[in-house]
């Protein structure tokens, strides 16, 4: 198999024309001939350099507004020759096509068009044709032909240039073709995720999701599993648009943790909120006039959970508050925005990572959802549904107060993220007792308020703080033994969406234990 390959002539369009004259004339410093196109063409030769037109190699001028360019023999031929095969010899021979060894090409800005808001049109017209057509090409004939498709990779190119005497091995040039191939892979999933959204076919018959690398982890869930970052290019705010001011890498664990506190703590935008994660779940939720006491509310909830947690925020991190978090062990903190003096706290706690945000993300915008199965992947619509006040139905003689309803939609937003079976207790717009993940909504209940009643014994409280409180219940409740072990807690209000066939069975046990009870007729399943 061919090794080194001596590179002689190079076809050169680009969009991206980032460090491109720099490139361009390395190469004419070792003696390759640059081909280029249109406004690519036009900016090297105003650099001084000597370019040959691509419409002199194919014998066509560009047309249909640059539709129509490089889709020529002379272009794919030079490009997919075999260069030991006599028979593709003697074809380039007979039809005059000159071998092309390198291709520098990076594709229309597509995404970016979109991301922009672009109209239709302009979006279809940033769709490549010709672009990938000859990166795919090139990555398939590698053995012979060098392909570039991202400017970060021309400093690569111009090392093995000059380590190999104008010629690349052949290892890069595996390395570059599984690039091009996963570039284009993506510019297409890209555009048919586009096509899907414009046309309202959100699922179908082939679905392509894509992301670029943008980080290596250390290891995945535990140490035994490789694991990587990758951005889907929504620019959602979040991990993966934030900026990290300080501490170690994050790990596998910290993405999705700090992922699910700060879509988690966005739900709320009136008034400064706090949300404590642990292993995906809340274990405190707090809204407050100031956010210093916003974190101590969510951190009263569960102070021995909150321990290693990661720490969200609604509103721009300030010193005062950072100033209580440090005085705990805490993984990671995100929030839109961190004063400087805010971030001179944290200065001292090396392995304390902060990362900010410009925005928080908007919990109402759509998308989708999905994870792998065996054998496939399961997609949805991201849980992005609002809760009207119209739809909520008090089904109970006792009505709610206003404060109780308020705490009510407060603790119905942190069900959301909870895992299934999700019991939520709220008092005073803070969490008290939050019960995840169990087989039995009972079990939920039961752990909820177990877990409020140890903190309050351990803060010296004289009552556990479920008393007087709302509870929120992710799914409707079966039977009556859940409601009535919140009520047992000290409940007084019940949030939940209704719908089992037992309901007014569960509405009479409601009103016999003096409950308000409301139905929201949707449900928040989190697995």
């Amino acid at each position: 198999m061919t090794n080194l390959v001596p590179i002689g002539r190079a076809l050169i369009s680009v969009s991206d024309k980032f460090g491109l004259i720099d490139l361009a004339r390395a190469l004419a410093g070792q003696g390759v001939e640059l081909i280029s196109t249109g406004g690519t063409s036009m900016m090297l030769r105003a650099a001084g350099l000597t370019v040959r037109d691509v419409a002199e190699v194919t014998g066509f001028p560009e047309m249909m507004d640059g539709r129509v360019k490089t889709l020529h023999p002379n272009i794919h031929g030079a490009l997919l020759a075999l260069r030991d095969d006599d028979e593709h010899l003697v074809a380039m021979a007979a039809h005059g096509i000159e071998p092309i060894d390198l291709l520098i090409s990076n594709l229309y800005p597509f995404e970016e068009t979109v991301a922009k808001g672009a109209d239709h049109a302009t979006c279809i017209e940033n769709i490549d044709i010709g672009g990938p057509a000859m990166i795919r090409a090139s990555a398939k004939n590698h053995r012979f032909v060098a392909v570039v498709t991202d400017p970060s990779d021309y400093a690569g190119l111009l090392e093995q240039l000059n380590a190999h005497d104008g010629a690349t091995t052949l290892a890069f040039r595996q390395k570059l073709a599984l690039a091009a191939f996963s570039r284009t892979a993506a510019y297409d999933a890209a555009v048919s995720g586009w096509l899907a959204a414009q046309f309202k076919e959100p699922f179908p018959k082939q679905r392509a999701f894509a992301g670029t690398l943008a980080q290596g982890l250390r290891y995945g869930e535990n140490p035994h599993q490789a694991a990587a970052f990758y951005r889907d290019g929504s620019h959602r705010e979040g991990v993966a648009t934030a900026h990290q001011w300080q501490g170690k890498e994050l790990s596998y664990n910290n993405l999705g943790d700090t992922d699910a506190a700060f879509e988690l703590v966005a739900e709320f935008s009136d008034g400064p909120t706090c949300a404590i994660i642990k292993h995906a779940n809340p274990c405190g939720v707090g809204k407050a006039s100031t956010l210093r006491e916003a974190y101590l509310r969510a951190y009263a909830c569960d102070q021995t959970s909150a321990f290693g947690g990661i720490v969200a925020l609604n509103q721009p991190l300030d010193a005062e508050t950072a100033e209580e978090i440090v005085k705990i062990f805490t993984e990671v903190v995100i929030a839109p925005g961190a004063s400087e003096a805010a971030r001179a706290v944290f200065a001292g706690k090396k392995n304390l990572r902060l990362l900010t945000t410009k925005a928080l993300p908007d919990p109402r915008a759509g998308g989708l959802a999905f994870k792998q199965v065996a054998g496939g992947f399961l997609v949805q619509d991201r849980d992005y549904a609002g809760l009207p006040m119209s739809d909520l139905r008090v089904v109970t003689k006792v009505q709610p107060t206003p404060a109780q309803m308020a705490d009510m939609l407060f603790a119905w937003k942190v069900a959301k993220h909870v895992k299934s079976n999700a019991i939520v207790y709220v008092k005073d717009g803070a969490t008290v007792g939050i019960g995840a993940g169990q087989m039995s909504r009972v079990d939920s209940t039961r752990i909820a308020a177990r877990k409020a009643g140890d903190m309050a014994e351990a803060l010296g409280l004289a009552a556990s703080p479920t008393v007087g409180s709302v509870v929120a219940s992710d799914a409707f409740f079966p039977f009556a033994d859940g409601l009535l072990t919140a009520a047992e807690a000290g409940a007084v209000a019940v949030i939940q969406p209704g719908g089992s066939m037992n309901d007014a069975a569960v509405i009479a046990a409601a009103d016999e234990a003096g409950l308000a009870m409301v139905f929201t007729g949707q449900r928040h399943f989190r697995h």
